[in-house]
């Protein structure tokens, strides 16, 4: 979870879009990031599949005013808001955007092409109805930020009580590769968004990669079932408390919008 889901991308860039701080090339670039391409299926009154720049077009003509995220796992539902065939897909692929001001959500399909070596990656975004109604159990940045000062707290408590350093090689070589990635990353969010929100998001991967990281068993040692199920039951809440954050980053431009 640590690492940007393309939902973030898209609702992050297609808000950027919105408000008139990236074009509409720009934004699809964003978005489609290392993958080859990305296309919407579904939109009204599109007989297949289309490009991206136009899919965003076409989404701005049918009201959308802004894009939030939905990060749902199972039990958590989070940033949904039905019908519960949407909720089913978005649980499926971990991920969905909800559009602000028209009924429509985007789900990815991710498909890799071509030889072993050599492969690509498709996105399909399908558009879906979805229900106008408050997304599920996401806080405001405010209360995003609090809450993850005290799971910061509580992981590094959990992890020293279960006995786990999050260290090894494995652990280490991700630790600089975040490190690596966070230096050269000097925006996290699109144009418009608040720096808090920037903040917040990367308060939120820090704490993810800790979850992470303690879910490895460092040096190759081995971890009972039951050490195991120990460590997981503990960092559920912690796991849950950074993708709720994630969520508020990406949706603090419709947050802020809504509020003004």
């Amino acid at each position: 979870m640590h690492s940007e889901p393309r939902s973030g991308r898209l609702a992050a860039w297609g808000n950027a879009l919105l408000a008139g701080l990236a074009s509409p090339d720009d934004a699809a670039l964003a978005v489609v990031g290392d993958d080859a391409v990305h296309r919407v299926a579904g939109l009204p009154d599109e007989p297949g599949p289309v490009g991206l720049t136009l899919a965003l077009g076409r989404l701005r003509g049918l009201g959308v005013a802004g894009y939030r995220v939905a990060l749902p796992a199972p039990g958590h539902p989070l940033g949904l808001s039905g019908p519960p065939e949407f909720n089913a897909r978005a649980l499926e692929a971990e991920e969905a955007v909800v559009a602000a001001g028209a009924p429509y959500g985007l789900v990815p399909e991710v498909t890799s092409v071509g030889p072993e070596g050599d492969e690509h990656v498709e996105v399909v975004w399908h558009c879906l109805p979805v229900r106008e109604a408050p997304p599920a159990d996401v806080p405001s940045l405010a209360e995003a930020e609090r809450e993850l000062a005290e799971a910061l707290r509580e992981a590094t408590e959990v992890l020293s009580r279960l006995d786990v350093a999050a260290s090894g090689p494995v652990a280490e070589a991700a630790l600089d590769a975040y490190r690596s990635r966070a230096s050269h990353d000097t925006s996290l969010l699109a144009p418009g968004y608040p720096a808090r929100a920037a903040r917040v998001l990367e308060l939120a991967r820090r704490v993810a990669l800790m979850v992470a990281l303690a879910h490895e068993t460092g040096d190759g040692a081995a971890v009972s079932a039951s050490a195991m199920a120990a460590r997981v039951s503990a960092l559920r809440p912690v796991e849950r408390v950074a993708r709720r954050a994630q969520v508020a980053s990406y949706n603090a431009y419709v947050e802020e919008r809504e509020r003004r």
